[in-house]
């Protein structure tokens, strides 16, 4: 590696940062780096949470970029991105970095965020409509202050990092020295006090540069054994491994999970599945109660490597460090002696069995392979996914095959990237090819593995799992088109699949830049969360109701983008699920909280998404892509009732048809939507309805069919004693059917948007009519 390699991936790397309008901004730099920092395993995932904050003051710098807490919450992660370095125009003498202390100057900019959120110093130096005041205000709780105990510094830098030594600068890579940060606390009138490890990162060409020629492969993970003497017994000297045998201190394992967290697990089979399983139940259960025997319980770990450092003393063999080191079976019990430590249990007397595998001579497939082998042999505590996560997985090969023969209807052919790099490594295997590629395969017409997970995740009911990103929707992605997941059966990869998985391409970034990006974005900062919530509403309402016809995902395809009647639609929904990840969430945390189940469940069954749903806009989109008129619940089509006026037709319906859709009015502002839905302004005094004509109706319509008269009058029953009671009580009567409707929802009944209709017009002086009052009766119905 040269210098003028570095400087020539530097310019691909800012060419792969740019938007759609060419410009290159802090958060476009970030989200391209990421995908390397997720595919090598130092994060779990390519999503961020915006947070930029910039303090400049004649004492103190601050900023950050956005930050994310791994899934577990010990590990808070955040990202500084050195803006200063982005410049395609800079001189190579700017870019090139050989004084360590330029580094540690950025570094202190976030570190001093942390610092100074912790002792709550910067409450009022941020405004509440700061994105990063959720973080700083978590970081001075108590909540939060117990769960962190690593807080890692990703110093994100187009910079390249050379020493000066000799008559020209050579690479160089700099390591940054861990920080120990004392914090305390007050709870429940007692003082609590602990220290986070602060640890350093940066992530510089060399870094991306290192990441790419080495196709995605992770960094090997070198874990040092100092202060613990751990004494092993060789087992097995075979031509390709060697098998050794230790006995590991617990406190030793909580050492290595705290500094290396999931890195060193990462090819274990299962993610840690905290202490609401029974196996991790019963492995805390013996660390409280027999700790001694804990060696005897537990089956132990099973720990490979590439490399090793053994040391000698007194003809014993003890391990100084081990070289790719990882836990492919028995990171369950590490990451919960971990836990278990933290919760306070006392761990020094805990011993566990690990039996080493060091691999020699090992390519990288041959490494994975004996990975998967002992995966497979050696796990007992639950089932073990036999689905092939790699870049050489079956079914992305035949995704590959297809996207190198199938033209799109203008004629143009889209680049899927089985592995990362791959792209790149055609450029660099003939340069001269660059500019053809480019415009044969433009940015906007590239997508990897780990972004089409995510694109055909969030067409469907868990775009919280799209928000977490990382293996675990990668993982999904794979179970479910190989048959391991639902709906259990392998997912027949044809041309269909392909044309409709670059229609979910096209959908899913076409909201991206529908909703735009950075700080001054006119929706908020709540991208990641706001489009996969946005496109699962749209599933919901369409493919995901068996009363309504699927979405034609082809439709897309055969336009290659989306009409703007939907660009309009869907920008109207994004501005709603905003406002609704704020109305909803339970922590002021948005990012982070999106990416749970509860929220998504809470407004997936929300009573405004229904109104949405109801709306013109909305029905003319599922008339435009879903092939015509629905007959299911909440599509906005209301039945008029056609009553005979001649003779021999009094009390008799002659005709039940589908009218027009109720157009509604459009506010001027969408970014009011919820305070508009949901504030019900309060009357001090309702006006007089008149209900006398709707039980006339009730027994004109109904005249031949007793029982249907009886429904009906009691629904009609239902609806004026909560009148009634708001009035005299001088209640919210938006609010109190509101309410009716949320209960609705509850009970999975389809015909809810009624009630909020029904309260509008209440409020209006109106009385229901016939189709509300049906409705309102199915309801009492089916909660009886």
């Amino acid at each position: 590696m040269e210098l003028k390699e570095l400087l020539t991936h530097r310019k691909e790397q800012l060419e792969e940062s740019q938007n759609e309008l060419g410009f290159i901004s802090d958060s476009t730099f970030l989200a391209n780096t990421l995908q390397y920092l997720n595919e090598t395993k130092l994060t779990d995932t390519e999503d961020f949470n915006d947070a930029y904050c910039l303090i400049v003051s004649e004492y103190q710098q601050i900023k950050i970029n956005a930050y994310t807490v791994n899934e577990s919450g010990e590990r808070l992660q955040i990202f500084i991105v050195n803006e200063e370095s982005l410049s395609p125009s800079a001189a190579d003498e700017e870019i090139i970095v050989t004084q360590k202390a330029t580094y540690e100057k950025l570094f202190s900019k976030a570190i001093n965020f942390v610092k100074r959120s912790v002792r709550k110093q910067l409450d009022n130096d941020l405004q509440d409509s700061s994105p990063s005041k959720p973080l700083s205000v978590s970081l001075g709780s108590p909540e939060r202050l117990e769960e962190i105990d690593v807080v890692e510094v990703f110093l994100i830098s187009a910079t390249v990092t050379a020493e000066s030594r000799g008559e020209q600068p050579s690479p160089r890579r700099m390591e940054f020295d861990d920080e120990l940060l004392s914090v305390s606390w007050t709870e429940d009138e007692k003082r609590y006090q602990k220290e986070i490890t602060i640890i350093r990162r940066l992530i510089d060409i060399n870094f991306l540069y290192d990441v790419t020629v080495s196709q995605g492969n992770r960094e090997p993970l070198t874990v040092d054994f100092s202060g613990y003497y751990v004494e092993c017994i060789q087992a097995a000297m075979e031509k390709n491994y060697e098998s050794w045998l230790c006995v590991l201190p617990a406190p030793l394992l909580v050492d290595l999970y705290r500094k290396h967290s999931s890195r060193m697990l990462e090819k274990n089979v299962r993610s840690f599945l905290q202490l609401n399983n029974s196996v991790n139940r019963g492995i805390q259960d013996t660390i409280r109660n027999s700790p001694e025997k804990f060696i005897a319980y537990n089956n132990g770990l099973t720990i490979t490597a590439t490399g090793k450092d053994f040391f000698m003393d007194n003809d014993k063999t003890y391990i100084r460090s081990l070289t790719d080191f990882q836990i492919v079976n028995g990171g369950q019990t590490t990451a919960t002696i971990y836990f278990s430590n933290k919760s306070g249990l006392d761990i020094s007397n805990v011993r566990v069995m690990a039996k080493i595998n060091v691999a020699k001579d090992a390519s990288q497939e041959e490494l994975e392979d004996l990975i998967t082998r002992i995966s497979a042999y050696s796990n007992a505590q639950s089932k073990v996914s036999s689905v092939d996560l790699r870049s050489r997985n079956s079914q992305l090969v035949k995704l590959k095959t297809l996207s190198e023969s199938v033209l799109t209807p203008s004629g143009k052919k889209w680049f899927f990237e089985r592995a990362r790099g791959e792209f790149n490594t055609l450029v660099r295997k003939n340069p001269s090819s660059k500019a053809k590629l480019d415009k044969e395969y433009p940015r906007e017409r590239r997508f990897t593995k780990e972004e089409l997970a995510k694109f055909y995740t969030a067409w469907g009911d868990t775009p919280h799992l799209v928000k977490k990103g990382g293996e675990k929707v990668f993982r999904l992605f794979i179970e479910n088109i190989s048959g391991e997941g639902k709906p259990q059966k392998e997912v027949d990869i044809d041309r269909n699949f392909y044309e409709e998985t670059v229609a979910k391409v096209i959908l899913f970034r076409t909201l991206e830049k529908l909703h735009g990006s950075g700080p001054n974005n006119p929706i908020g900062q709540l991208r990641s969360a706001v489009v996969p919530y946005t496109i699962a509403i749209i599933y919901k309402y369409t493919t995901g109701d068996k009363s309504n016809l699927p979405f034609k995902l082809t439709e897309i395809w055969k336009q290659e983008g989306l009409d703007e009647q939907f660009c309009s639609m869907a920008t109207d929904l994004m501005v709603l699920v905003n406002e609704l990840i704020k109305k909803y969430s339970t922590s002021d945390d948005y990012g982070e909280h999106s990416k749970k189940q509860e929220l998504w469940n809470k407004i997936r069954q929300s009573w405004e998404v229904a109104d949405f749903a109801d709306e013109a806009a909305f029905q003319r989109m599922i008339k435009r892509y879903c092939g015509g008129d629905s007959g299911g619940a909440g599509n906005g089509y209301k039945t008029k009732v056609t009553v005979g006026s001649g003779a021999g037709t009094r009390g008799k319906v002659v005709a039940i048809t589908k009218g027009s859709v109720v157009k509604k009015k459009k506010s001027a502002s969408k970014s009011s939507t919820v305070a508009k839905r949901g504030s019900g302004r309060s009357r001090k005094e309702l006006p007089e309805v008149d209900f006398a004509p709707a039980y006339n109706n009730i027994r004109f319509f109904t005249s031949t069919n007793s029982e249907d008269q009886k429904a009906f009058t009691k629904a009609l029953d239902f609806i004026v004693n909560k009148y009634k009671e708001a009035r005299v009580n001088k209640k919210n009567i938006l609010s109190e059917f509101a309410a009716i409707r949320k209960r609705a929802v509850s009970v999975g009944y389809h015909n809810s948007t009624v009630f909020p209709r029904i309260g509008k017009q209440l409020s209006e002086g109106f009385a229901p009519d016939i189709d509300q009052i049906e409705k309102v009766a199915g309801y009492i119905g089916r909660i009886k």
